[in-house]
């Protein structure tokens, strides 16, 4: 069961991590941030494909600083709570793919199937890198499994 600290709702900093509170459901944090990542992502979407990059590169980069900052601050590395990894994660699956509901759903399921499951490399990353780039780079490479598998999808039936 997840516990978030009621900092989640004080804390400007850790409610960005817990993904704008989505974090704080006491099941499945990681599946809800990934869910509270969707319409972002459809507004980001809107954007031209560079402007969606340096986004989706500035979420990332600011990710590293606050889920290290919010994991310091709890005293636990990689809480479950904290899911701003998982809106970085979701996004990077979406790079350039048709805003539309079924790629919105297949890019969802895709991204937490690869973060859930984290094939070779991502567990050794997981394990082996700590604090916030730690926290953030297991769920970028999960966003990338499943961008390469999203994209075949679009190649073949796009």
């Amino acid at each position: 069961m997840n516990k978030a600290p009621a900092s989640v709702w004080r804390n400007p900093v850790h409610f960005l991590a817990f993904g704008l509170g989505s974090g704080a459901a006491p099941k499945a944090p990681g599946t809800f941030g990934t869910l509270a990542a969707v319409p972002l992502w459809y507004l980001m979407a809107q954007a031209s494909l560079p402007v969606y990059l340096l986004l989706t590169l500035a979420a990332f980069v600011i990710g590293i600083w606050l889920c290290g900052r919010t994991s310091r601050d709890l005293g636990v590395h990689d809480h479950g709570g904290i899911v701003w990894d998982e809106f970085v994660g979701y996004w990077i699956t979406m790079i350039a793919v048709p805003v539309d509901w079924i790629w919105a759903l297949l890019g969802f399921i895709l991204f937490r199937l690869f973060d859930i499951w984290k094939p070779w490399p991502i567990r050794p990353v997981d394990r082996r890198v700590h604090g916030g780039l730690g926290i953030m780079l297991d769920d970028v490479l999960a966003g990338a499994f499943a961008a390469l598998v999203l994209q075949g999808l679009l190649w073949f039936w796009g």
